[in-house]
């Protein structure tokens, strides 16, 4: 039997789904249901289920960054997006990301069967592929590459405050592992060597104001420890902040 989950943060599209659709014809069951995305992925990672209908147009998410982590982390989960939100752009961007149909709502029955056969047809297929796979394997790049733009975005945003590797996993929707190895894979530096360079960067554009204090500049970037902005600094300009300043 083929696990599937449901998420939708409207209760009467799961709760007609669960029970409209005849699951047992097509050889699956119904594992779990979620009414957000957070709630999802951590269901995802627990029960591994091999067949997803979603929507990502929900509060508080980012429906793509969303696809781009499941299809990324779980490259075999086969994916049917029920959404009303009509951007063929959109659409474009999550078949890319390697989501199986794209379906608005309301979605007729017979195309939500449709969308069942072809993924429990990949399914099938799967075990019968030998060697790699070129179109599974320019969807997990897609997949990939658009996480760690994500989450290089995301540092940009709050290189500031105080983040940690976990806080950029989330809003990227995949585990602190998962994104580690990502951001090695494609841009050869660790989370706190991205967010170094990133916050050094921006301490050197404000050095050049002799007003601010060196002590507050680090401060301004994310660094609660002056000690270790020093370091930090030195070890990436390769001089003091101090000696930056009077180059400048």
């Amino acid at each position: 039997m083929y696990r599937v989950i449901l998420i939708d943060d409207e209760p009467l599209i799961v709760e007609g789904l669960q029970k409209v659709m005849r699951w047992e014809r097509y050889r699956c069951t119904v594992v779990a249901t979620a009414g957000d995305a957070e709630k999802g992925a951590e269901l995802i990672r627990t029960l591994h289920p091999h067949i997803l209908f979603t929507d990502i147009r929900m509060p508080g998410i980012d429906g793509l960054a969303m696809l781009a982590g499941l299809r990324s982390e779980f490259p075999d989960l086969q994916v049917t997006v029920l959404t009303g939100y009509r951007d063929f752009t959109y659409a474009q961007e999550a078949i890319r990301l390697g989501v199986t149909r794209y379906l608005l709502k309301p979605s007729k029955m017979d195309e939500i069967c449709e969308a069942l056969e072809a993924m429990t047809a990949h399914l099938k297929q799967e075990p019968q592929q030998t060697g790699g796979n070129p179109a599974k394997t320019s969807e997990r790049e897609n997949a990939g590459s658009f996480l760690v733009n994500r989450a290089v975005s995301y540092m940009e945003e709050h290189y500031a405050e105080k983040i940690a590797l976990q806080d950029v996993a989330d809003a990227c929707y995949v585990s602190q592992w998962h994104l580690s190895k990502l951001l090695n894979r494609y841009t050869g530096k660790n989370f706190y060597d991205l967010l170094n360079a990133r916050r050094i960067r921006a301490a050197k554009e404000l050095l050049a104001d002799p007003s601010l204090r060196i002590r507050d500049i680090g401060e301004m970037v994310g660094y609660a420890d002056t000690a270790h902005f020093a370091r930090v600094f030195r070890k990436i300009a390769g001089m003091s902040a101090n000696e930056y300043r009077n180059s400048l």
